[in-house]
């Protein structure tokens, strides 16, 4: 079995690539994956440290530039489409599968040219330009939200949800609540810290590090009850730690956190944007958050997304314009002083979870290759997986 995924670009659409890839060899150990992706992309970077093989094409984002860099980019496209011919013609993959980002693009179009069944996996709840123009020549369409369903032929679509990598769905709710209730009973225990996991985008994200860094003294008095682990992107790396050390506080400020399992599992309270693969991965983790949406996000699904979960009692939000220190660290000291209320969000941000989204597609991806129908280039189909979910 060979596997092609193209894609990136960001972390919303790197990482649920990852985990279908990561499906796909706990399915079939032998089976080959490549990705395919550009050299600027956190993928150059993400994808070999996963373990997977990688090639590079030319290829950039149209959407939200200026006139000039459209131009550009709109020049690169026919590369991009001969690189990916060949990618295609020496790689001979059994399935194409597309998750957004520049590379998508033109591997989906030389697919299509070439004749290899395409599938497209889409992260939010508004597609993004290059899936809808997929999604009318793709064989199926994977999608996280209900809603989506709308923008493409919906005899193609399935509601899976969002795939997350492997170990991120192992941090469990019921594993804290135990926890919790265990150090009440036992008087000489070491107390548990209070732990925060702040993390933006893949870059980090410099408003909520700002807010965070001011908030720390309406959180002094608590300090010794707090352990933040804080991914800042690289750029405000030391202003933020230099500010925890001054004020005291015990943390792990990093530039990029690799092991996301890990940090889930320690996670008393995220702070965090609220893109798609971030709603995905705290909910399958069923962990309690603040969200603080992109505010220039495309038709600003971040803060549609986030306002779902805080409709549904599974998180707090703050919108961007209103964040500030005092405001964050009320919503801090609130969540961390009323711990049933925080199992409450716990338990209905894990309701809200889709773990085996991964596993969906994969299954529905197997279907196609066995019995070689197409949607968009042949007759319309109508797969279920081998164990349905329902959705």
């Amino acid at each position: 079995m060979k596997i092609l995924i193209a894609g990136g670009g960001t972390g919303g659409h790197l990482f649920p690539a990852v985990a279908i890839a990561q499906e796909f060899k706990m399915k079939d150990n032998s089976g080959r994956i490549l990705f395919v992706g550009t050299e600027k992309g956190i993928e150059s970077r993400v994808v070999p440290r996963e373990g997977f093989e990688i090639r590079f094409i030319s290829a950039e984002g149209i959407k939200g530039r200026g006139i000039l860099k459209k131009v550009k980019s709109v020049c690169k496209l026919p590369i991009g489409i001969m690189q990916s011919i060949k990618i295609l013609k020496d790689y001979k993959p059994d399935i194409v599968i597309g998750v957004g980002g520049y590379a998508s693009g033109p591997i989906g179009i030389a697919s299509v040219l070439l004749g290899y069944p395409l599938v497209i996996q889409e992260q939010n709840l508004f597609p993004g330009v290059t899936n809808k123009i997929l999604g009318r020549f793709a064989d199926l369409v994977f999608t996280s939200f209900k809603e989506t369903e709308k923008f493409f032929n919906k005899e193609k679509v399935h509601l899976t949800g969002n795939p997350i990598r492997k170990g991120i769905a192992e941090s469990e709710s019921e594993d804290k609540e135990f926890e919790l209730k265990f150090h009440a009973k036992v008087s000489n225990l070491k107390p548990l810290k209070f732990t925060l996991l702040i993390f933006g985008g893949s870059q980090g994200a410099h408003s909520i590090n700002k807010a965070m860094v001011d908030g720390l003294e309406y959180l002094a008095k608590f300090k010794d009850s707090i352990f933040i682990i804080h991914q800042t992107g690289i750029t405000d790396l030391e202003f933020v730690k230099k500010s925890y050390e001054k004020m005291g506080f015990e943390s792990e400020v990093v530039p990029f956190i690799n092991n996301m399992a890990d940090s889930y599992k320690k996670a008393d309270l995220i702070i965090c944007r609220a893109g798609a693969t971030t709603i995905s991965e705290i909910t399958a983790c069923g962990k309690a958050a603040v969200l603080i949406p992109f505010p220039f996000a495309a038709n600003n699904h971040q803060e549609m997304n986030a306002r779902v979960l805080k409709e549904n009692g599974a998180a707090e939000m703050i919108i961007e314009k209103d964040l500030n220190g005092e405001m964050l660290a009320n919503k801090i000291l609130f969540l961390m002083q009323s711990r049933t209320r925080l199992l409450e969000m716990e338990r209905e941000s894990k309701k809200m979870g889709k773990p085996d989204a991964a596993k969906e597609i994969v299954e529905y991806c197997y279907k196609l290759i066995k019995e070689g129908v197409k949607g968009s280039r042949g007759q319309m189909i109508s797969l279920e997986p081998t164990n349905p979910r329902t959705l």
